[in-house]
């Protein structure tokens, strides 16, 4: 295959042009370089430093000709991160939804109509919740006086008691509850507005918690893993919010790439005119504490016990934990790398400045 690859120089873009390499397949690496991603870090050999937004005006030129006899485009770039600010929003809606659509509109142009793009756990907001005697239950946000009170958990609107996670499928209610979760079931809406507009065909994988080599390190988009790993090479203890005992699944990156090239595989073999999502998911649960704890196994401070802080940033969700089975059936893809196994190797694998 022929693929073209936004976010090609990004931590998840590198291991997925690797792993499409590495099966023979010819990539087209298009990265724009954004400092906040990669500092200021030089392009990659044989990178197209442009911009996705520029895709269908193309007014430099930089475009002509990139999606010449390509099979399908793997769509990764994206300002990603929970936004730090109310002032990100702009940079979300410019970056990822702009950028989406306009790349989606040069595809349709050059008869391009496989696409595989990246989505995020995020979109479904909080996780899905049951209550004991009452069944099923969509709690709100977590009110502010509660989290300040120390209940963390979500209770069940009729008798308040506290509700139990279970797996979140691909049927549950979408419910985004940061810009960077808005934008990303945005980029899912386009897609499948022109999956139908197109007669094209499109998979979105909804990634969970991605760790692994070539992390970002230090700066407000890393993932948590990567902060735990920072501060237990400073000698500091790990800092949790809450009590750690969010729920949440860690996928390692390289499974992640290989549910791409699956995708990829799926999408360039099927007929046209189908749009679906799939979890990229462990399938093994962890809480934010047994990470931290995991990370520090790892390393030569294990006697740093995580600092349980008790507080909390408004925006998380309480629990979100997914169900793997629909991308194991459709796409025959089951992660490899387990957390037990993952989480103390990534102590010392190299990140990213």
């Amino acid at each position: 295959m022929k693929i073209l690859l936004t976010g090609s120089a990004g931590f998840i873009g590198t291991a997925i042009a690797e792993a499409l390499e590495a099966d023979g397949d010819e990539v087209v690496r298009v990265d724009l370089m954004l400092p906040q991603a990669h500092g200021e870090s030089a392009p990659p050999g044989g990178t197209h430093q442009i911009d996705v937004r520029d895709a269908a005006t193309d007014p430099t030129g930089a475009w002509s000709g990139l999606l010449e006899g390509v099979d399908a485009v793997c769509h990764q770039a994206a300002v990603v991160g929970a936004g730090v600010t109310v002032a990100d929003l702009p940079a979300y809606a410019s970056h990822n939804d702009l950028g989406t659509a306009a790349l989606l509109a040069a595809m349709h142009d050059a008869d391009v109509h496989r696409l595989v793009v990246a989505s995020s756990m995020v979109v479904y907001g909080e996780g899905r919740y049951t209550c004991e005697t009452h069944g099923d239950q969509v709690p709100p946000p977590r009110a502010v006086a509660a989290l300040d009170a120390g209940d963390f958990e979500n209770h069940c609107p009729h008798c308040d008691a506290t509700l139990g996670w279970s797996l979140v499928d691909e049927s549950a209610r979408l419910d985004p509850r940061s810009s960077y979760a808005a934008s990303k079931l945005a980029q899912e809406h386009y897609t499948s507005a022109w999956v139908r507009q197109a007669d094209a065909s499109a998979i979105a994988l909804r990634y969970h918690n991605v760790y692994g080599p070539g992390m970002p390190r230090d700066t407000p988009y890393s993932g948590v893993a990567a902060m735990f790993r920072s501060s237990l090479e400073r000698g500091e203890a790990p800092r949790v919010y809450e009590d750690g005992a969010q729920m949440r699944d860690f996928v390692h990156v390289a499974d992640v790439a290989r549910a791409n090239v699956l995708a990829l595989r799926s999408v360039v073999g099927e007929q046209r005119g189908r749009f679906a999502a799939y979890n990229v998911a462990s399938g093994h649960p962890v809480s934010i504490l047994d990470v931290a704890e995991r990370v520090a196994q790892g390393t030569d401070a294990q006697d740093l016990a995580p600092d349980v802080t008790g507080g909390y940033r408004l925006g998380d969700v309480r629990h979100i934990v997914a169900s793997p089975e629909r991308a194991a059936t459709d796409l025959g893809f089951r992660a490899e790398i387990l957390p037990e196994v993952g989480l103390p190797a990534f102590a010392t694998v190299p990140l990213r400045a």
